[in-house]
């Protein structure tokens, strides 16, 4: 593939978006013929690539969580690293370590091998099997971008882009993420079971003999172009007030709180939330061909961007609070003020 020269967002023309566009509609493309159905997680997927987020995904197994993920990294031409999460797991077998190796000479050195985080798209299969400990060794570096060992600070590759899985089903041997470590996945997104006309095709697809038409569209140079368009894409000040005005009415005992939240919310969205969901809408604008952020785009991803955000405390969770009805009607409550 032939990258798409990156230039500063002033100097962006209409032909590079157009290009952009037309790379990442390939990229859509592309995916499809490996994922029959699951449409509607793709694109989130490749809304928080362009906006240069990680995902949570969650989903029970046989989805197609992993085929999805493995698909996007060679369609967008992205290198790619998966680790299977268990409790045996450690910080080290993520990140590296360093080793003895011999030298010319006879002599042995210590040298850092690189682990499977450097990729620029690493898929964290059952992130909630494994320790803390080393879930936390991943969340830091997701959260920096670089890796510290023996006094040494490397960067990770760009773009880096974490995938993480777990399933929400199976919670026997799991450790449950902290609600500040889960605040720094940008997306969490549910993958649903496949309807009967989507499950027919892929048992049509993939039980038969089939033909791998999966092709590469995009380079990692497009996606990095891809990332400074994005947050070039302009928002009215109405709207963003009108994003701040919605964030505040979910934090329980705030002055203007809702009476439920004040009563079933635990904690509300923070500021890296309110940041995720203005970013997030930007790409999401981006990809309907729109240049600027519309109601429409906030709400298209204001549930993955704000589910995991939002906690319920103990009576919420006794009354069986709904969250996504909760922040929706928040949601359309302050918007129809602008």
């Amino acid at each position: 593939m032939t990258a798409i020269s990156p230039q500063t967002p002033l100097e962006d023309g209409a032909s590079q978006l157009a290009a952009l566009r037309e790379a990442l509609n390939r990229t859509r493309d592309s995916i499809a013929t490996a994922v029959i159905g699951q449409q509607g997680v793709v694109d989130l997927m490749l809304i928080a690539l362009m906006a240069g987020g990680h995902v949570l995904l969650e989903g029970p197994p046989g989805v197609g969580k992993t085929l999805m993920v493995r698909s996007l990294a060679r369609a967008a031409g992205l290198t790619f690293s998966r680790v299977q999460f268990t409790p045996d797991l450690m910080p080290a077998d993520i990140t590296g370590a360093s080793v003895l190796v011999p030298t010319a000479d006879g002599r042995t050195q210590l040298e850092f091998r690189k682990g499977p985080i450097f990729a620029q798209l690493l898929l964290a299969d059952e992130i909630n099997r494994a320790t803390p400990r080393t879930q936390s060794a991943l969340l830091e570096a997701m959260q920096e971008g670089t890796v510290s060992a023996g006094g040494t600070t490397m960067e990770l590759p760009k773009p880096f882009f974490v995938l993480a899985t777990q399933n929400p089903i199976e919670m026997e041997g799991t450790y449950t993420l902290p609600e500040a470590q889960i605040d720094r996945f940008l997306f969490r997104i549910d993958v649903p079971y496949p309807d009967q006309e989507v499950l027919t095709g892929i048992l049509a697809a993939t039980t038969g003999i089939s033909q791998d038409t999966l092709t590469q569209a995009m380079t990692a140079r497009d996606i990095l172009t891809l990332q400074g368009h994005v947050r070039s894409v302009p928002i009215a000040t109405a709207i963003q007030e009108a994003v701040a005005r919605f964030c505040l009415a979910t934090q329980p005992g705030g002055a203007t709180a809702d009476r439920d939240v004040s009563r079933y919310v635990r904690f509300g969205v923070s500021p890296r939330g309110a940041q995720s969901l203005v970013v997030s809408a930007k790409a999401h604008a981006f990809m309907a061909d729109r240049n600027h952020v519309s109601v429409a785009d906030l709400r298209a991803v204001l549930l993955p961007v704000m589910r995991h955000r939002v906690q319920v405390n103990f009576e919420g969770r006794a009354a069986n609070i709904d969250i996504d009805k909760l922040l929706l009607r928040l949601f359309d409550q302050t918007m129809s003020k602008l």
